[in-house]
């Protein structure tokens, strides 16, 4: 019995960190797969670094729905006015990846010096943008007014997924509506310090939650001119969503509310950004090479040919 009274002897500190251990198990598989949005508060640790990279886009659209809070959820009221934002994710020089690894259209290959952002990797951050919009607005219709041309592509797959969780969700309110607006401030590759504002009869913005939805935050020139303007036609509130952001020191300071990716300085084209109206039809954001400025630098004639000297 001596052999049998030491093994249970030695037993008994594996059985106490089993007991104390036990409720921590419980707990964690009890949590729900995913939290809500306050899992990624503004003061992320990596926010300027390269561990927030690609952590936030990785996430399944049906997990997601399942756990938007209704208007009566304190995140959903905590985060609605926040003056703070969710964080980028940021996307460094170093990231950009050769275009041997991706299909690209034959008529830009050799116009495209590298590839940004995929274009799987924009899907799934436009996923995570809709959840965190429709969780900032709670159970108010949203007034989606997209910026043409540019923040065309990306408008059109956010308000997919926004009524995606919305349906997936069964609830009563409108999502949201939507026009389209036009502000121009590019000239070829350049900002031009001025912008142009042509579209939606602005009158009907009076008492709207409107979201602003742009392709990317350059100077941020067009932006800091264009919301005290549809301010002055009194919403309720106005917001900028942009799928993203450049770092570039000609900024004039201007944040947007929600954003996909910061970027480097460099011109970036596809995804429906253009250079003199050509790369919009790409999928891939991708950087333009000396190349594609020359062959592109008159446009793209209406027979598909461009406007280049032979």
């Amino acid at each position: 019995f001596f052999f049998s009274d030491f093994m249970l002897i030695s037993l008994i500190p594996a059985l106490l960190f089993f007991q104390n251990i036990n409720p921590y198990l419980y707990k964690m598989s009890a949590s729900p797969p995913l939290a809500i949005p306050n899992a990624f508060p503004p003061s992320v640790p990596g926010e300027d670094g390269l561990s927030n990279r690609l952590s936030q886009s990785q996430l399944n659209l049906s997990a997601l729905s399942s756990s938007i809070p209704t208007s009566s959820s304190p995140s959903a009221a905590r985060f609605y006015g926040a003056k703070s934002r969710l964080p980028p994710i940021i996307v460094e020089s170093s990231d950009q990846q050769s275009k041997d690894h991706f299909l690209l259209p034959a008529h830009y290959e050799a116009s495209v010096k590298t590839i940004l952002i995929s274009h799987g990797a924009i899907m799934d951050r436009i996923q995570k943008l809709a959840y965190d919009i429709r969780n900032t607005y709670g159970d108010k219709t949203i007034h989606l007014l997209c910026v043409l041309k540019g923040g065309s592509a990306f408008f059109q797959d956010l308000q997919v997924c926004l009524r995606n969780f919305h349906n997936f969700t069964n609830q009563s309110y409108v999502p949201f509506t939507f026009d389209f607006i036009r502000a121009k401030s590019y000239d070829g590759t350049e900002s031009t310090g001025h912008v142009q504002v042509s579209g939606c009869d602005l009158d009907k913005l009076a008492g709207k939650e409107v979201l602003l939805v742009e392709d990317i935050v350059d100077t941020g020139t067009t932006m800091s001119m264009l919301v005290p303007l549809l301010n002055s036609y009194n919403p309720n509130s106005i917001k900028v969503a942009s799928l993203l952001e450049k770092r570039t020191p000609r900024s004039c300071g201007f944040k947007a509310d929600f954003v996909g990716f910061s970027v480097p300085d460099e011109f970036v084209i596809g995804y429906c950004l253009d250079y003199n109206d050509a790369f919009r039809d790409m999928n891939h954001i991708c950087v333009i090479n000396q190349h594609g400025i020359e062959k592109y630098k008159n446009g793209v004639s209406g027979d598909g040919a461009v406007g280049e000297q032979p």
